[in-house]
């Protein structure tokens, strides 16, 4: 079963285009006016070829509605007038023996509501548009903004995961060393007096050193200095050695030394997506085997995690896991594309795939 996300962000709060009063440009009115006329005008000698027993009065609306709809009000009554004496003339050409001064009359009053009824559609159907465009205007200006809240409070969440992480790594992590060295020396001083409680010394040391590599695996996964000095490559090779160290798990990593990307934060990014991904083929797939790929051919950078555990179920939950939530959200904010399928040889694969306009687009929004 296939998860994707593609999320990209829009830069404008304004729709293009003119305003609905500003629709029509003066050369197009102009030019539909005189082809209403013209059309009027060839309606009037179909009326005189059929003559006055087959009248045409309703074909004569169509003029009259062109002019309502490209000039005003004023110039569809005008072309009522226009119509009525045209059909009038055409009648009195065809042989009519007298006009009718009720008959015209009646065509002149259903013209003229027709035209004012029309007018008033024309005037509803202009408000509606612009209160759509405005509607969506602000709609999209409301996206806007949300999206640079999202990016800062990310940015915000980021900056306090690495000040954890730093906090861990120089002060816990410096604590417990100190400790384990008083540790180390207590125990030293119990072996030179042969003492019996050397063997619980020896426990102590020994937890407190599990409890510095754990300081540090938690260091490690909310922040990582390595991103900024050397690289994501050497990031993600330190996260492939961690994996196999801690869990007896086969984790490698495969990818160019010398990438370097140039935005620290998308770097972060991609390397958190790597952890969680690892992390959850080791916790949740019971996965033997991982690979982390990292590739860039100079117009997209690749990142794919393969595991060959159990797979994904035949239906994700809904909503989706945390785990899987977190990668697509860090995916989304540097613009990237995020996949998760079944691997062909079983197991799962996630893949986070950025071109380098993605990437410049995000170093210039983040």
């Amino acid at each position: 079963m296939d998860a994707h996300v593609d999320i990209s962000s829009g830069n404008g709060a304004n729709l293009p285009g003119p305003k609905p009063q500003q629709r029509f440009s003066g050369g197009r009115r102009a030019f539909v006016l005189v082809t209403s006329l013209v059309l009027l005008g060839l309606i009037a000698y179909l009326d005189y070829t059929t003559g006055y027993e087959r009248s045409l009065l309703l074909f004569y609306l169509i003029p009259i509605a062109a002019a309502v709809w490209f000039g005003n009000v004023w110039v569809g009554l005008g072309f009522s007038v226009l119509s009525v004496v045209a059909s009038a003339a055409s009648d009195v050409a065809a042989g009519i023996p007298a006009v009718k001064p009720w008959n015209t009359m009646m065509a002149l009053s259903a013209y003229v509501v027709f035209t004012l009824l029309f007018s008033k559609l024309r005037t509803l159907l202009y408000e509606l548009d612009e209160r759509v465009r405005d509607r969506t205007a602000a709609l999209q200006r409301e996206i806007v903004g949300r999206e640079r809240l999202r990016r800062e409070i990310a940015g915000v969440a980021d900056r306090e995961r690495r000040r954890l992480g730093q906090n861990l790594h120089d002060s816990l992590g410096q604590h417990l060393t100190g400790t384990a060295l008083a540790a180390q020396v207590l125990r030293e001083k119990l072996a030179a007096r042969s003492a019996n409680e050397i063997g619980e010394a020896d426990k102590v040391v020994q937890y407190i050193e599990e409890g510095i590599d754990l300081t540090r695996n938690l260091a490690r996964g909310f922040f990582s200095p390595e991103l900024d000095a050397d690289g994501l490559s050497v990031a993600l090779q330190g996260l492939a050695a961690n994996i196999s160290e801690r869990f007896q798990v086969a984790c490698q990593f495969n990818g160019d030394d010398d990438m370097r990307l140039p935005d620290a934060t998308t770097a972060t990014q991609l390397y958190q997506i790597a952890q969680e991904a690892v992390m959850n083929a080791v916790k949740h797939a019971s996965a033997r085997k991982i690979d982390i790929h990292l590739k860039n051919d100079g117009r997209r950078l690749h990142l794919t995690i393969a595991d060959d555990g159990v797979g994904l179920p035949d239906q994700l939950r809904q909503p989706a896991g945390l785990g899987l939530r977190l990668m697509a959200h860090g995916a989304g904010l540097i613009g990237a594309k995020f996949e998760i399928d079944r691997h062909r040889n079983g197991g799962t694969i996630v893949s986070c795939k950025l071109t380098m306009d993605q990437l410049n687009r995000a170093n210039s929004t983040i």
